[in-house]
């Protein structure tokens, strides 16, 4: 997990081509923003079947079982912004707002239910949760204060969880790396309006 901009797809994307991993990357076939949760779900696991070949939810679960990991990430999320006809997760959440909960409660149920077939399975779910607060937007895990940090805390005990972030020292060198006649002034400007985040300061500063 990590903010916005702080390159969570870089560093997974990264890390799965050094390790050599086997991994399954699950992607969005949904063409609907205003789906519900249960059409978002049977169309996850309608993809998964229809990709492994799998007849049965119960054998496509045991199908990915064999992969060293199953990965949600920009396939998922952003499909949209892959494929314009396509709507990714991060897109439908946008519109389903706190109904998208129910999504979650049916993964639960299903978890519960072929928990057997779940056991084996290694999940990577990248993740960012933003807030729109008046005309603004936060994210969850990082612009809450100590609410964050217990989130966190939470997720910990369920997960193992791998949070993306850097001080201001390693941003600085991370945007260098790219641009190294960059400007120090405007560098720190561009900090102190964006954060730590080098992927909003490399395209801000790149233009």
């Amino acid at each position: 997990m990590g903010a916005p901009g702080t390159g969570k797809s870089a560093n997974l994307y990264q890390g799965i081509y050094e390790s050599d991993l086997n991994i399954y990357e699950v992607k969005s076939s949904l063409s609907s923003e205003n789906a519900s949760s249960k059409e978002v779900f049977c169309t996850l696991v309608q993809d998964i079947k229809n990709s492994l070949g799998a007849k049965t939810q119960k054998d496509a679960y045991k199908k990915l079982s064999q992969f060293d990991a199953v990965l949600f990430a920009d396939q998922f999320h952003d499909q949209h912004l892959i494929k314009t006809e396509r709507i990714g997760f991060s897109k439908w959440t946008r519109k389903a707002g706190f109904k998208s909960l129910n999504f979650y409660l049916i993964c639960i149920y299903e978890y519960v239910k072929y928990y057997d077939e779940f056991h084996d399975i290694n999940i990577i779910f990248q993740t960012a949760c933003r807030i729109r607060f008046r005309g603004k937007k936060y994210d969850l895990f990082n612009d809450f204060g100590i609410f964050s940090r217990i989130i966190i805390k939470i997720l910990e005990k369920l997960f193992y969880v791998v949070e993306i972030s850097y001080s201001r020292s390693e941003t600085i060198n991370i945007v260098k790396a790219h641009l190294n006649h960059i400007d120090n002034k405007k560098l720190e400007a561009c900090i102190e309006k964006y954060g730590n985040r080098p992927r909003f300061l490399l395209d801000n500063l790149e233009y």
